[in-house]
């Protein structure tokens, strides 16, 4: 595929995953961490014209000129930007004029994409701004559901739920993996962020690690057995963060008299026992992996051991906080926010979900969120 092809696929995509919005869907901000669908489809644009366009196309011609203070969402370099608090008060631009800026982004893209002799800089960050819109493509998806979640109907928006659906595994229950020198990191040609960047050996202990994700049925156990009320299990962190939440269960489960319930994309539905848990915190994966007498597995033992599992369900947690590999160099200028900045208080998350967008997952991508973090697509796989 073709850059060119490549960045019309996904154009094509977020515009595909907010077609059945309604007009009152793309504004509101139901919680800080969940930007409105308007803001995404702006912000992925300004991306383009910030990073690509203004430097590259002569005399090129801002949009709007508000465009890059309202859109930015943390580029210090890149100038002043709205509170990230505010996204949901910009009821001005229109949605329609969101697309409309899209369609001149995309129009100068395109006419730029299919020059000949194309700048290898330009190919490098047009791939880069690609895999950012990927990543918010799923941001999409999980910021609109957790909106729609707020609303008392539970409506429903897609066909696709992206929770309850199962895929068979095979046994062993666990996975050995021998003691070892192993190498760690990102060194092929293919495209990876800069904190996949430093390929590096570590040595590991032999350890084991599940061949299956949890499920919603051994989850339920946990809570049956008062896994939210016994603070044994807890990081103090964690303990004190379900307290002051009140948080007894993952994140949209609803008990509806001795049924649970779940929101999910296409309605509430009951829990699918079978499928792996979903929409749980560092911190409850952590309880839960305590209570089974197990542990987390590192990102290193995940990374070395993930050739042997199915991995595409959910994001999974690691017991490794978010850092730099040895030999991490930070790239310059404006790219250079974009991971480096936060490998700080931060927990890696590997895989990917069944909402990650197609052609944007590998074994040695670090994702990476705030242990609280729930709204997620996120789930547990124990080691040992």
């Amino acid at each position: 595929m073709t850059v060119l092809e490549h960045y019309k696929n996904t154009r094509a995509y977020t515009n595909q995953i907010c077609k059945p919005l309604e007009i009152e869907d793309y504004t509101p901000q139901s919680a800080e961490f969940a930007s409105p669908p308007k803001w995404h489809l702006a912000h992925t644009s300004w991306f383009f014209e910030e990073i690509i366009l203004k430097k590259y196309i002569k005399n090129y011609q801002v949009f709007n000129s508000d465009f890059s203070f309202l859109f930015n969402s943390y580029y210090n370099s890149l100038g002043e930007r709205l509170d990230r608090s505010k996204r949901g008060l910009i009821t001005r631009p229109s949605i329609t004029t969101i697309f409309k800026y899209r369609d001149h982004v995309d129009h100068f893209m395109i006419a730029l994409l299919e020059q000949e002799n194309l700048k290898a800089d330009i190919v490098e960050l047009a791939i880069l701004g690609l895999n950012h819109e990927q990543q918010h493509q799923e941001l999409l998806i999980t910021d609109i559901k957790y909106t729609l979640s707020c609303n008392p109907t539970y409506p429903k928006l897609y066909d696709i739920n992206y929770v309850n659906e199962v895929e068979s595994v095979n046994k062993p229950a666990y996975i050995s993996i021998q003691e070892g020198i192993y190498n760690i990191g990102h060194n092929k040609k293919t495209f990876s962020y800069d904190n996949e960047s430093g390929y590096h050996r570590v040595f590991l202990e032999p350890f084991q690690i599940a061949q299956n994700l949890v499920t919603n049925e051994e989850y339920m156990r946990f809570i049956n057995a008062g896994g939210y009320k016994n603070p044994n299990y807890w990081l103090d962190d964690g303990w004190q963060f379900i307290k002051e939440n009140a948080i007894t269960a993952p994140l949209y489960w609803k008990q509806k008299e001795s049924s649970w319930m779940s929101y999910t994309l296409s309605g509430l539905e009951p829990i699918n026992l079978a499928a792996p848990v979903c929409h749980v915190s560092y911190y409850e994966a952590q309880a839960f992996a305590a209570w089974s007498k197990k542990r987390l597995p590192t990102e290193f033992e995940w990374e070395v051991a993930n050739s042997k599992f199915k991995w595409n369900q959910r994001w999974e947690w690691t017991n490794s906080a978010y850092l730099p590999y040895p030999n991490y160099k930070k790239p310059d200028g404006a790219v250079g926010e974009y991971n480096g900045k936060f490998m700080i208080n931060l927990m890696v998350l590997r895989g990917k979900s069944l909402a990650t967008s197609p052609n944007h997952s590998r074994a040695t991508y670090r994702n990476f969120f705030s242990p609280e973090t729930r709204w997620q697509f996120s789930g547990i796989r124990l080691a040992e």
